[in-house]
């Protein structure tokens, strides 16, 4: 217990790892479980039944596991889980899940969030993604893995935004957005694929030439989203490197409730 700061206010019934930094002011609840080298900030406060893994960082002012700001809430026992080796930053809030979803609102693993993000109840967001600063998420949203969400952004309740997406500053999202696309503006726009963001991440000339022809089937050559799924069929099947990055696309039309931005 000598790591944590004789300010600090911890539950009794909270579970955490002795390795665990706590700093001057922050408050931790009675659900709480926090796993090894997880550093609590001063001023932070966890709440309800939340579940924090290993090795993330909480920088101050954070408010995390607070109620959902959902007015169908009515005080069941629903949950926040935090994987490992998070980056927190300051004023960021994580709101618990609701009984009308999942029950749970999760943060994967190695993610970057800036200041004043806002996760609200029941979003689902994956691993190495980054939240550039007051990027926010209505209820229910799902982010993939290593999505990109820029300044200022917005996303409507149940959207979807797939793996390696890139979504720019300012941008108000209503729509779906593919793996890989790039979109900006309001209303929102395609712009590309986020070749920057695959080249970083070891993807393959041919990949990326696959990822970019899947692209084009859908946004560049005049074709509805069920031609352009065919397409897709056909252009999984001509590239075996290209084939799960191609496939992951088409699933993504698949599901795409609300419609993708387009």
């Amino acid at each position: 217990m000598t790591r944590i700061h004789p300010s600090a206010i911890v539950d009794p019934k909270a579970e955490l790892d002795s390795s665990v930094e706590v700093g001057p002011y922050s408050i931790i609840g009675p659900h709480v479980r926090i796993d090894a080298g997880t550093v609590v900030g001063p001023h932070v406060v966890i709440e309800g039944h939340t579940t924090i893994g290993r090795d993330n960082k909480f920088f101050q002012f954070s408010s995390i596991g607070a109620a959902p700001q959902d007015k169908k809430w009515n005080g069941e026992p629903t949950r926040l889980e935090i994987g490992n080796g998070n980056t927190i930053r300051e004023f960021v809030t994580f709101n618990l899940g609701t009984v009308q979803d999942k029950g749970v609102t999760r943060l994967g693993d190695d993610n970057w969030i800036s200041a004043y993000v806002h996760l609200a109840h029941d979003c689902q967001v994956g691993s190495h993604t980054i939240f550039s600063n007051n990027a926010q998420l209505a209820g229910h949203v799902e982010v993939g893995d290593w999505a990109i969400l820029s300044g200022y952004c917005g996303v409507h309740q149940f959207c979807k935004i797939g793996a390696h997406a890139f979504i720019g500053m300012y941008t108000s999202l209503t729509q779906d957005v593919p793996p890989f696309v790039m979109v900006a503006g309001n209303p929102a726009a395609a712009k590309g694929i986020n070749v920057e963001g695959l080249k970083r991440r070891g993807f393959t000339r041919e990949q990326i030439d696959g990822i970019r022809a899947a692209y084009k089937s859908i946004y560049r050559a005049g074709l509805t989203l069920e031609e352009a799924k065919a397409v897709l069929e056909e252009q999984e099947a001509a590239s075996l490197e290209a084939a799960p990055h191609v496939r992951a696309m088409r699933g993504f039309l698949d599901a795409a409730a609300r419609g993708i931005v387009r």
